[in-house]
Order: structure tokens, then sequence, then C-alpha cells
């Protein structure tokens, strides 16, 4: 029988297999760039330097960087249960192919504080993706590449559909991911919903507690982690370095506020409204884009990109990753970064 680290060798090092690929490479704006990434192993980097802060918009950002300042930007965005370490090899891939890498905490996580004790700690999709254009700003960035997973993938996908301008391109694991509310009242088939458990969870009172409870929440997290990447053979080290950025004060309210928000059971903010409606609508994405679909990912019920290929209207091209689980960018770092070059160069 064939074990998670054996297999994860016998698919290339993280590289995995990408099928599926379309459009055509090619523009000045990413002339500088190099057009193939060094093949790594998932690991090969275990931190980043210093971290930074910036204060933006309701926030006081944590964030590393990698790379020259004048390269072109490209910020990385992290999902739930992780943090800025599913970049931790996929930063200096990037910065040594002369782009600029940002990746922020997002709020609730890390370094990540709100600047006042009374601000709502809100997580519904508007709020999360003004957080990253409010740290465009404060870093004077007008343009990026865009990429990120679950969290950072909707987030991505928000910020390229309402705001198309401060976009250069995007890549989005598991694709179309903005969230329409009144359709998440619809029942999935059990198969989905079962691994949605958690989500059900931190609709209760129990789940909530578990968040607020230091181990609860620490093994909570890593269950999820080995449900949904079932062939990654990460170690001990490599969550436990995550899980820090889960002592966050405000981690259980955001979290918990994130999917009660998703399934219509907590209320947004009013001044989000305006967003949420356009959103509702399900707006295309015109910019430049690569979607990326780990085949071992439980919340996928198809890897083709089919089902949600109609939402993005730009140049196009979709990846399906063999025997790559949901964190994809730490199981695959090699292949999310040459889906940054090659999105940045459609």
């Amino acid at each position: 029988m064939i074990s998670r680290r054996s297999f994860s060798k016998a698919i290339g090092l993280g590289m995995g297999a990408a099928t599926g690929v379309a459009g055509v490479l090619g523009g000045d704006s990413a002339a500088a760039i190099p057009r193939a990434i060094p093949m790594i192993p998932p690991g090969t980097h275990t931190a980043f330097p210093k971290l930074k802060q910036v204060r933006a918009g309701v926030l006081d950002i944590g964030y590393a960087e990698r790379g020259p300042a004048d390269g072109p930007v490209v910020i990385c965005l992290h999902g739930w249960p992780y943090d800025i370490h599913s970049f931790v090899d996929v930063a200096p891939l990037l910065a040594s192919a002369g782009y600029r890498v940002i990746v922020p905490y997002l709020r609730g996580h890390g370094t990540t504080r709100f600047l006042s004790s009374t601000t709502i700690r809100n997580a519904q999709q508007s709020a999360i993706a003004l957080d990253i254009i409010a740290l465009m700003d404060a870093l004077s960035i007008r343009k990026a590449v865009l990429a990120g997973f679950d969290w950072g993938s909707r987030t991505a996908d928000i910020i390229a559909a309402l705001w198309p301008e401060r976009v250069k391109a995007l890549v989005s694991v598991s694709g179309y991911l903005i969230t329409n509310v009144q359709a998440q009242k619809n029942p999935l088939p059990p198969k989905a919903e079962h691994t949605w458990w958690y989500q059900y969870y931190f609709a209760t009172e129990r789940g909530r507690q578990a968040m607020e409870t230091e181990t609860l929440r620490h093994d909570l997290c890593r269950l999820v982690w080995d449900e949904v990447s079932p062939t990654w053979d990460f170690d001990d080290a490599t969550f436990e370095r995550t899980a820090a950025a889960f002592a966050n004060p405000d981690y259980a309210p955001i979290v918990i506020h994130n999917y009660r928000w998703r399934l219509g059971l907590s209320d947004g903010e009013l001044r989000y409204d305006r967003y949420e409606r356009k959103l509702a609508a399900q707006p295309t994405i015109k910019v430049p884009t690569i979607t990326l679909d780990p085949d071992r990912d439980p919340f996928l019920p198809a890897v083709d990109g089919a089902a949600y290929r109609k939402f993005f209207v730009g140049k196009y091209a979709h990846r399906t990753l063999t025997g790559i689980g949901h964190n994809l960018p730490q199981e695959a770092p090699t292949a999310f970064a040459q889906a940054v070059v090659d999105a940045d160069r459609l």
C-alpha cells in the first residue's frame, strides 16, 4: 500500500500533473519574468523574513514580503484553517523570478489586528475583500496579480469582479467562489454536506465554544487539514507554524461569523450591502485568469472547471493538479507559482 510520503514523491515533489491548459502566453508586461519556475519539493522553506505591519482601513495588517521592491506585484491570499505559511515556498519562487510578493494575514489571523475594540468582528466576504483593497492603497499598489485558495480565492474573485482595474491577472484555486447567501440555503447532496461538517458545527454554540477553546480549536483545525489534504505528508512542525496564527484574539469570532454569515445565520453590516447586492448577481470576471482544481480536494465534485467556466469571460486557462489536496499552494508550490507567471502572461 502506497504511503502518503511515497505518494507525494511519486507526483513530482509538488508539481502535480496539469491538464486542460488553455490560453496563449505572452505580453510585454511580463517580458522580464522567466517563463519557467524551478521545481522544488514542498517544505523547502519553513519561514518568512521578519514580518511587516501597515495600517489599512480598519486593520493593522501583518504581512510577509519577498522580492524586489520595484517588481510587478503578486498578492497571495490564504484560506481557513491556514495562514501565510501556505505560501512559504511559493513566495521565494516568485521573488526569485522578479516579483514583489505580498502575503497578508487575513483579518482575525496572525499579527493582523483591528485598530478599534469597537469595530464589529465581521467576516462577510465583501469586508475581507475591502481589507485587501485597503492594503493595496496603504502600500501604494495600483494593480497586482491576485492569487489565492479557499477564503483567498473568494476574496481575489470578488476584487477581480468588482474592482477589475486593480487586478492585473488572477489565479483562483477551485474557480468561482463568490458566495450567494440565498443559494447557500439550498441543501447539497448528502456526501457534500458531510464534507462541510464543520460549517454546521460552527452554526451551534458547541462549535463556537470549541473555536474559543485553545486545545479544541487546535485539534479541530488539525483534523480539517488531515481530511482535506489526504495525500500531503506534512509533519507536526508544519501544522504548528500555521496554528500559531490561530492565537489571534479575534480568530474565533471571525471564523464563526464567516461561516454563519454564509448560511444566512448571522447578519452582515449595512455599509457592505451595496457590494453584496452586486455579488449576489454573480458578476463575471473579465481579467486574465487561470483556475486550478486539485483532484484530491473533497470539496470539489468535479475538477474540469466546467461548473464555473461561464463566470470567466476574459483570457482564461484551467489546470487540474493530480494527487494534490485542498491546500494547493503549500502542497504544490511550483505548480502554483507557475500558474501565477502564466496568468501574468495571458
